[in-house]
């Protein structure tokens, strides 16, 4: 595929020579993405895999074998899918420290829920994934149409599990897929698909892909990050069009800021290539 000079050196400038830069554009009902760049390349999941998690716990409820309104006992220790084998989360390496200090007490499941996207709670996340289960979050992305080069099979920081080659892995292509079916109304029920969304559009974290976008779209995001890692996937709503999912994957030298700030800048470009003139102004946030 033949890119504008524009997102090419929003790529390379991000990608920094040894680095790993993946994009896909996707709208919904067509077969292909619009804009991509590597966009089949394996990346460490970091967040994003809190993403099928959301959309699991909520079609769990709306089957109504969960209740999101359940309290749930709050606890740091965790089975590791190696059995016999617990784990801890480390609390320095949480953004979440509401989920921290609930600690021993009961909380809702529906709070957790809010709170491993919102603010990207690791702690949060693995309680509410002891809930629902990996194979529910596996069936949502094979719903999806994503490949197995996207997985997601434990919990965070489960060392254990990784030692021993289980890990989350994602692709842009298979992210962007995923939101365009939550966004199309494919996962779930169009209460249950609202209910992610929303949560998506309260994202804390939003120095990526939604500073990258028009003034006039409606976008919900998620991020992910480690060490030389920095990933956004949004799901885009925008006057005229489908559902619109976009993921970005960097995995790169240099700084958190740069990465992010990369994001937008390779975000800004592939609207313009692949949207803009279908989609309204280019005025960006």
């Amino acid at each position: 595929m033949t890119h504008t000079e524009g997102l090419a050196s929003a790529v390379d400038a991000v990608r920094r020579g040894s680095g790993t830069v993946s994009l896909a554009v996707r709208v919904g009902g067509e077969d292909a993405p619009r804009v991509a760049v590597e966009p089949d390349a394996r990346h460490y999941s970091a967040s994003t895999m809190k993403l099928p998690i959301l959309v699991a716990a909520h079609r769990r409820a709306e089957r109504g074998d969960l209740d999101l309104d359940r309290r749930v006992a709050v606890h740091d220790d965790l089975d590791s899918v190696v059995p016999g084998v617990r784990f801890r989360v480390d609390e320095g390496e949480d953004s979440d420290p509401e989920t921290w200090a609930a600690i021993g007490h009961d909380v809702p499941l529906r709070e957790l829920v809010e709170r491993m996207v919102t603010v990207s709670g690791n702690l949060a996340t693995n309680l509410v994934l002891e809930h629902v289960g990996l194979a529910e979050v596996a069936a949502v992305l094979a719903e999806a149409g994503c490949s197995d080069r996207t997985q997601v099979v434990r919990g965070i920081e489960d060392y254990a599990a990784r030692d021993a080659g289980t890990d989350n892995v994602v692709t842009a292509d298979d992210l962007a897929r995923l939101m365009v079916a939550l966004g199309e109304g494919r996962l779930a029920g169009p209460a249950a698909t609202a209910a992610c969304e929303r949560t998506l559009r309260a994202q804390t974290y939003r120095d990526g892909i939604p500073a990258g976008l028009p003034y006039d779209v409606v976008v919900g995001n998620k991020t992910g990050w480690i060490d030389g890692v920095n990933h956004d996937v949004a799901l885009v709503r925008v006057a005229g069009l489908p559902p619109v999912g976009i993921a970005v994957l960097v995995t790169a030298p240099g700084l958190p800021a740069e990465r992010e700030a990369g994001i937008a800048r390779i975000t800004r470009a592939a609207w313009a290539e692949a949207l803009t003139d279908r989609a309204g102004p280019t005025m960006t946030r």
